[in-house]
């Protein structure tokens, strides 16, 4: 008992010199938060004492007051918790449980100085299997948690007496759930982002309910309200009175009952007071908590001793907003002094970029480190006047300001069948002197053609496109940028300035396509938020008028690729071989550049969950595209890379970073803890979608040399984090007799199982296959 009470004098005096020195620090300097610690007496005393002459890899108990006055007792291994111990920081957060390698894994309890604590299961820092929280305001969470966030089934109870039971994603409800008010009025049905939405009954206590669809926490689309003498109204719901209408059948006891009652009440009265209760913000996570341990220097590698978080990211130095932290394994084959030893003879730039095949390489040999592929100057030239196209940039705004801006009546999701028939266009002639409906403008005579327009209108809608926002990126003062050259198709790509849309030339055949398969398009996207395919967002067709009578038809979709990251690799993949590697020579590489299935040299590795959805909605997407027998769509990837050396150099997870400030290359950067940061905000995660700025892990691969056709290279161990961007792309080619001809004439020369050109089953099939072993599961 004496010594354990000196050590915890000793902890608590440590406490305050650090308090005090701190407040010191912030009136002198402002607020900084310095996490390293360079006495390298106390270093190498603590060595002695900690290691005490016993072998690598052994489990001894140990207390320990840390330089920067945290305090741990309990199991200890090589320098870290290992094992079950308590650690104590001097802010007041405390952990009790099992460690792993100075990683919280396994059962433990982490309590906050707010009072808030959470017990349950811990995976490499984070809140991660089934456990329990407890706000410091009294509110409860039981259930399931994936990285800090409640996922999958739960109970809530709210300190004002409400509670909620059901499904959870990404930290907020969604899914089938039951809340109830404290006057025990309640909710069952769907649930999405937090909010009531979709098909759900709520209950009040007097006896009245109602039961249809739900929007943003309203009754919104068709509904029943029924009273509890048996009487009920039918109808269209909408908060605008304007759009509510219905009809009421009283009861048979009494015809005049309730004749009274305006619908309007259910949301002015009834639902006035059922609000749902926000969830607590949690001040710090667990997984942001660092750890004060260090290596010996014994060795001679002179590193100074680092700051670590509980699952085990290391930082050097003084803390910046942005800083990046490594994982630091601890594994006993792990190169500790962070080195990595280049190949002889193998320099060249084709190395560095990681793109040909390493032949006879175990797994775990140290390699050249990849290079951050170079920085290219933005895609596009602006269209100014004196472009081959600047006319017809014009004619493309001027329509597109005309079709966006017209009025037209509230369109309902549910549409009719006859906004599909590909008959329904509408055709406007724009003259240079302007006309009745038209502007005067610069550009010559020409005609519009809107294909569907109720359709993309509604589409527009079903994405949550903002018409001013869509029209201001098109048709706003900013000239769009025409890519360098056309795609293998021939069709030409312009961007927008803000890099939001992208336009494509199409042909005639392709236009066919959409126009058949639109119906089931719309089905599709409508009924799968997370799907994959293309986002479209118009259909149209500027016609010349005079000696050219050219017509040129383009279509407006998303830019998946835009995001403030940097994007530094994208491939194109669709799962064959044949003419799949990129044209360019090495040297002509750039961030810009578009590999091919032959080019991948990494494997992509998502979170469970991720996964799980990811290959639901590939096998959604693809059985959509193969029922509408398209084919030679492909998979478009981009990759930022979160570590980045001040060389230049990719920097694998688990790597130390050399000292120095560290390049991203532009764009904002992710360290796990800004991560952390992300998933605690739902504002900033909210953004993180399937196929959309999504955390990951990529593993390197190489190919062996005798396998000229090998898809899918061979694992090397070597990691790295990234942040992920994808989607299925050109998907407006169906099997036609073209098509089937490249077929029959290319079997004759090639494997018929090589080629692109291939009946939509068998592309489908094929396609899958390789995404499957390209994406796994991050264990």
């Amino acid at each position: 008992m004496s010594k354990e009470s000196g050590v915890l004098k000793a902890w608590e005096a440590t406490i305050r010199k650090t308090q005090a020195a701190k407040k010191r620090a912030n009136h002198i300097l402002g607020t900084m938060s310095v996490a390293h610690v360079d006495d390298d007496d106390d270093d190498s005393n603590d060595d002695k004492d900690s290691n005490n002459g016993r072998r690598s890899g052994e489990v001894f108990y140990a207390e320990k007051v840390l330089p920067n006055g945290d305090y741990y007792t309990g199991q200890w291994c090589d320098n870290f918790p290992h094992g079950h111990g308590k650690y104590l920081w001097t802010d007041g957060c405390m952990y009790v449980g099992e460690w792993h390698r100075g990683k919280t894994m396994g059962k433990g309890r982490f309590s906050w100085p707010s009072g808030a604590t959470y017990e349950g299961e811990f995976k490499s820092g984070y809140m991660d299997g089934t456990g329990t929280y407890t706000g410091s305001n009294g509110d409860t969470y039981k259930g399931q948690w994936i990285m800090n966030l409640k996922h999958g089934n739960g109970v809530k109870h709210f300190v004002n007496g409400d509670w909620y039971e059901g499904e959870w994603r990404r930290g907020l409800q969604e899914g089938q759930g039951r809340y109830q008010w404290k006057n025990e009025n309640h909710y069952i049905g769907e649930w999405r982002n937090g909010e009531i939405c979709g098909r759900g009954a709520f209950f009040w206590a007097n006896g009245n309910g109602y039961e249809g669809y739900w929007e943003d926490g309203l009754p919104k689309g068709h509904g029943t309200f029924k009273w509890d003498d048996g009487s009920f109204y039918v109808g269209n719901w909408s908060k605008d009175p304007s759009e509510q209408n219905g009809t009421y059948y009283p009861p048979n006891s009494s015809p005049e009952a309730n004749l009274e009652w305006d619908p309007q009440d259910v949301y002015n009265v009834d639902l006035i007071d059922c609000k749902i209760c926000p969830g607590e913000k949690v001040s710090i996570l667990p997984s942001q908590k660092k750890l004060a341990v260090w290596r010996s220097t014994k060795s001679g590698d002179g590193i100074k001793p680092r700051r670590m978080s509980v699952d085990g990211r290391v930082s050097v130095g003084v803390e910046r907003p942005l800083d990046r932290m490594r994982i630091w394994d601890g594994d006993e084959s792990s190169d500790h002094s962070g080195s990595r030893t280049p190949m002889d003879g193998r320099d060249s730039e084709d190395d560095m970029l990681g793109l040909h095949s390493d032949d006879g390489i175990p797994r775990g040999t140290p390699r050249l480190p990849l290079k951050v592929p170079r920085r290219a100057k933005r895609q596009g030239d602006t269209i100014c006047k004196g472009h081959k196209n600047y006319e017809l940039m014009l004619n493309l705004q001027l329509g597109i300001r005309h079709s966006v801006g017209r009025p037209a009546p509230i369109a309902s999701l549910d549409l009719k069948s006859s906004a599909f028939d590909p008959k329904e266009k509408v055709w406007t002639r724009f003259p240079s002197e302007g006309s009745k409906y038209t502007p005067p403008h610069q550009s010559c005579e020409f005609r519009w053609k809107d294909y569907c327009p109720v359709v993309f209108r509604t589409l527009r809608k079903l994405f949550s496109v903002d018409p001013a926002d869509y029209m201001i990126s098109i048709c706003g003062n900013d000239a769009l940028r025409e890519l360098s050259s056309p795609g293998k198709s021939g069709s030409f790509f312009y961007l927008t300035n803000d890099d939001r849309y992208m336009i494509k030339t199409i042909k005639k055949a392709e236009v066919k396509v959409l126009l058949r398969m639109l119906s089931a398009y719309y089905n599709h996207v409508r009924a799968f938020e997370n799907t994959l395919v293309t986002k479209f967002y118009g259909l149209h067709c500027v016609k010349l008028t005079g000696t050219i009578q050219k017509k040129v038809r383009f279509i407006i979709m998303g830019n998946l690729f835009r995001t403030d990251y940097t994007i530094h690799r994208r491939f194109d993949l669709k799962g064959s071989s044949l003419g799949r590697t990129t044209d360019k020579p090495e040297t002509e590489i750039d961030e810009t550049t578009i590999l091919k299935d032959l080019d991948l040299n990494f494997l992509f590795r998502l979170q469970k969950s991720w996964f799980q959805e990811f290959c639901r909605q590939i096998d959604r997407d693809c059985e959509f595209l193969e029922q509408e027998r398209i084919m030679d769509y492909s998979l478009l990837v981009g990759l930022h890379f979160r570590e980045i050396s001040t060389a230049g150099d990719l920097v694998p997870s688990g790597a130390q970073t050399p000292t120095g400030d560290s390049d991203s290359e532009g764009g904002p950067r992710l360290s796990r803890v800004d991560m952390d940061q992300l998933f605690l905000d739902p504002s900033r995660w909210s953004s993180i979608k399937l196929g959309l700025n999504m955390p990951a892990r990529v593993e390197k691969t190489v190919r062996r040399n005798e396998c000229e056709f090998q898809l899918v290279g061979e694992p090397t161990g070597e990691y790295y984090n990234v942040i992920m961007f994808f989607g299925v792309i050109d998907i407006l080619q169906d099997y036609d007799i073209s098509k089937k001809l490249e077929h029959a004439y290319k079997s004759f020369q090639y494997d018929p199982t090589s080629i692109s050109a291939v009946d939509p089953k068998q592309y489908s099939r094929r396609f899958r296959d390789f995404i499957y072993k390209i994406f796994t599961e991050d264990t």
